[in-house]
């Protein structure tokens, strides 16, 4: 069930880019430092990678567990050269307004392993995160989430650093099997790997091909494909992750 709290006033939509009004602004960062844990060291090989997905999946809360939703973030990154660029685009819920967002570039510290992205990415995207003024209140990730040969993909890994509310939304599939999902937006099917469902194939606009969506951390799959389909306004992809590759492709300023 989706839980609706905008609390943005009226006149929004002529606001800066920027975000909310400074008092606000102030107010959120002055809570103190976000609250991102320490899970483990981002030092680590291949082998002990994958333990660490073995290991951690165990803490995962795979039902809905979130209260008003006011904001949520989207995540994109990219790779120039041989460096790590996140974005994060916090957008207002649900009218999906963009009122914060960061980029945090760092060195690339782990090869490129399908199965393994969230150890090249994840660290740039807590660097990104940590530079928000505002804090959301659910992500959607580019990337899986449950639907992964671990059960542990990028929104369920990262999902359990930010301790939120997170979701997968993937534009391929990279694991399981599946039926085609109807042709109308909100049509979708389960997507099985060894009998058990890990996620949904979800068409989010009519005549263009669907998306991998999974519960990451403290999120069920009914409750992941509310809200895909709600931020899929119009388009295929989701406002989240349009404006945070907007973002990371210089497509706009960020912090």
């Amino acid at each position: 069930m989706i839980r609706l709290r905008d609390e943005q006033p009226a006149d929004h939509a002529a606001a800066p880019a920027g975000g909310e009004d400074e008092g606000t602004r102030l107010w959120e960062r002055d809570m103190g430092p976000w609250p991102i844990r320490d899970l483990h060291s981002w030092e680590v090989t291949p082998a002990q990678a994958v333990a660490l997905q073995q290991r951690l999946r165990r803490q995962l809360r795979l039902e809905a567990d979130l209260g008003p939703v006011r904001r949520v973030a989207g995540v994109d990154v990219s790779f120039p050269g041989d460096r790590a660029q996140a974005a994060v685009a916090i957008l207002s819920f649900p009218s999906l307004q963009l009122v914060d967002r960061s980029l945090a570039q760092l060195p690339l510290a782990f090869p490129y392993i399908p199965g393994l992205l969230s150890f090249r990415e994840g660290p740039a995207v807590l660097a990104a995160f940590e530079r928000l003024t505002l804090w959301p209140d659910l992500v959607l990730f580019d990337g899986q989430g449950l639907a992964h040969p671990r059960r542990f993909g990028l929104a369920c890994h990262l999902g359990l650093f930010l301790d939120l509310p997170s979701i997968g939304c993937a534009k391929s599939r990279l694991c399981g099997a599946h039926s085609e999902p109807g042709p109308a937006k909100g049509d979708w099917v389960p997507l099985y790997d060894g009998g058990e469902v890990i996620g949904a194939v979800v068409r989010t606009h009519p005549g263009q091909r669907p998306l991998y969506v999974s519960p990451g951390h403290r999120m069920d799959l009914p409750t992941a494909i509310s809200y895909v389909l709600v931020c899929c306004t119009g388009r295929r992809l989701p406002e989240t992750t349009r404006w945070a590759h907007r973002l990371c492709q210089g497509g706009g300023t960020a912090r």
